[in-house]
């Protein structure tokens, strides 16, 4: 005979149960219900900060914002019991794209890091020096070319630039730039590349730079978004990450203009907070 249970042991051997339960339904319905890509434009105030997820699962996060609120919005992009990103990518080490990435990159198991190989002497990007060398994490500088994130599915990353060495560079100027393919759709993630490199790509790759979606380059700032760049572009929905009455005045008028002229649909996330899409290689939809 079995001893008998006092009602208290059965409460908790229920609620065991029932918690079990809730986490196996949520893992389950997140495998089954995630096989389109992701791509979510963060609000971190004025600053940048994009998670992607593929298909398959594979988790990037471009950069990380000014400072570590990115860990709040990455927590309502992914599920709770996920702590792992496969590649964080630096566009370039500003203090507005890599504030945020030692508290990631110290919270998270990180497999690979990707910068342009141009560095700077601020705390922050000192820190993730230090956390990549602590973690021994793979390091690896971006050079034009393809970068597969799920060979599956064929979503890629295509690193428009840089195409040469950067050190030395204005880091502006040495801004990644990728082109994120899945499928028939693209999106255009420009970090805080100026007019200059945007009428460099516009010679050498005129034809690679047609999306679906486009991230601006500076936050909106003037410095960026020329009128033949956002020509070939050609966006349907353009994304402006920018902080909620920021001291620079971002987006500038003269690019706010340009857009209403080119009559593209523009979302900013110091509005809109987080900024949600959905691909099924397809089509770009909107969240």
């Amino acid at each position: 005979m079995f001893p008998r249970m006092k009602k208290s042991q059965i409460y908790v051997l229920l609620s065991f149960a029932v918690v079990t339960g809730v986490v196996w339904w949520a893992v389950f319905t997140y495998a089954v219900s995630e096989k389109e890509l992701t791509v979510a434009f963060l609000n971190v105030g004025q600053g940048d900060a994009i998670y992607i997820e593929t298909p398959n699962g594979t988790q990037v996060l471009l950069d990380g914002g000014p400072n570590k609120s990115v860990l709040r919005e990455l927590g309502d992009m992914m599920p709770f019991w996920d702590r792992t990103l496969d590649i964080v990518i630096l566009s370039h080490p500003d203090l507005d794209h890599v504030g945020g990435l030692t508290s990631v990159l110290k919270r998270f198991d990180v497999d690979r890091i990707m910068s342009p190989g141009v560095g700077a002497s601020i705390g922050a990007y000192e820190s993730i020096v230090d956390e990549v060398l602590e973690k021994n994490i793979e390091s690896i500088i971006a050079r034009r070319g393809r970068v597969w994130l799920d060979k599956e599915h064929g979503v890629y990353l295509d690193i428009l630039f840089p195409d040469r060495d950067v050190t030395g560079f204005d880091k502006n100027l040495a801004s990644i730039v990728a082109k994120l393919v899945y499928g028939e759709t693209s999106f255009l993630l420009t970090g805080d590349s100026p007019k200059s490199i945007e009428a460099y790509l516009v010679d050498v790759d005129a034809e690679a730079l047609d999306v679906d979606v486009l991230k601006l380059g500076h936050h909106g700032s003037k410095t960026s978004t020329s009128e033949e760049f956002l020509g070939y572009t050609s966006p349907e929905y353009v994304i402006i990450s920018a902080g909620k009455d920021n001291r620079y005045g971002h987006p500038h008028k003269e690019v706010t203009d340009l857009l209403q002229q080119f009559d593209v649909m523009y979302f900013n996330t110091a509005e809109e907070g987080n900024i949600l899409f959905k691909s099924n290689g397809v089509e770009v939809i909107k969240k």
